[in-house]
């Protein structure tokens, strides 16, 4: 369910070193860059560069009343603007190409008035929630979603139970797809998947249910499923009490029918014979008379 969240590390140029000023805007908001007027003379020349090769937009003179533009870089003609009583520069209907670093400098003392940092964001698409067919299986009872956007850079996609993040995905600087699949048992209105930068962000709730139940759904038929269990529990210890009875039945026929084949004979009792006595009578006894010496 959950998946790997994946970090990319963004690379400003000069962001917050040596005292410049950082500005993030959408495209298409105005961007105004200041002069300090105090630190320039008149007839001065002051020069607004861009990018790291001091690349030059505009060039500016302060007459005695008032500052006028004296050069413009084409890319910037019809949408830069000077105030000429303060000085300030202001860029309007920015685009993401003109993130990067803005200097102003005089010319004549060779100093560096200002320094501004400027990035603009390309306004964010709303991210799209669409069933993960790839991963679908009717066997399984998880549901899979996938969230996408389409030519997008410095962006997190993210999907997001509550406030709890459950995956995200980062892009720097490149112009690209974002996709980022989530897997989970029910749907309800606490997922989202949400697309956003440092500034604005953009989020979508999952409504497709053609391979999703609701858990509102699956709680309703929580009862359902708590008694088809106990039913088919109660199915099953009825089955085994079924062939423990009908094996105890069995048993006890066979072991009648062993005691029914038993065959019981009647006893013969035999008249032991006299035994012949082995003296005989005698015969009659003659007794003759003893005569005695003297």
């Amino acid at each position: 369910m959950f998946h790997p969240i994946v970090f990319c590390l963004c690379s400003w140029s000069l962001i917050g070193v040596f005292g410049t000023e950082c500005l993030s805007v959408m495209e298409g908001d105005p961007v105004t860059l200041n002069i300090d007027l105090t630190e320039i003379q008149r007839d001065e020349v002051i020069m607004l560069k861009f990018g790291l090769k001091d690349a030059l937009i505009a060039e500016l003179k302060r007459g005695e009343n008032q500052i006028t533009l004296i050069h413009v870089n084409e890319r910037f003609r019809d949408r830069l603007k000077l105030d000429e009583k303060t000085g300030s520069l202001t860029i309007n209907n920015t685009r993401t190409t003109d993130s990067g670093l803005y200097k102003v400098t005089s010319m004549n003392k060779e100093t560096q008035l200002n320094m501004l940092n400027i990035t603009v964001y390309a306004h964010l698409s709303v991210p799209v929630i669409s069933s993960n067919s790839s991963h679908y299986s009717s066997s399984s009872s998880s549901c899979s979603l996938v969230c996408s956007v389409l030519n997008v850079s410095d962006v997190t996609l993210s999907w997001y139970k509550g406030i709890s993040v459950l995956s995200s995905i980062s892009v720097c600087d490149l112009s690209i797809s974002l996709s980022l699949p989530l897997e989970i048992q029910c749907l309800d209105d606490s997922y989202s998947c949400v697309l956003n930068n440092p500034i604005s962000n953009q989020t979508t709730h999952p409504n497709n249910t053609e391979l999703c139940h609701t858990c509102a759904d699956v709680n309703r038929m929580l009862p359902v499923y708590v008694a088809a269990g106990a039913l088919l529990i109660l199915l099953m210890a009825a089955v085994g009490i079924f062939w423990i009875c009908r094996k105890q039945r069995k048993t006890n026929q066979e072991v009648q029918s062993r005691a029914e084949e038993i065959t019981y004979a009647d006893p013969t009792f035999y008249k032991r014979k006299a035994q012949k006595s082995r003296v005989k009578e005698e015969d009659e006894v003659v007794y003759a008379g003893v005569a005695v010496r003297r």
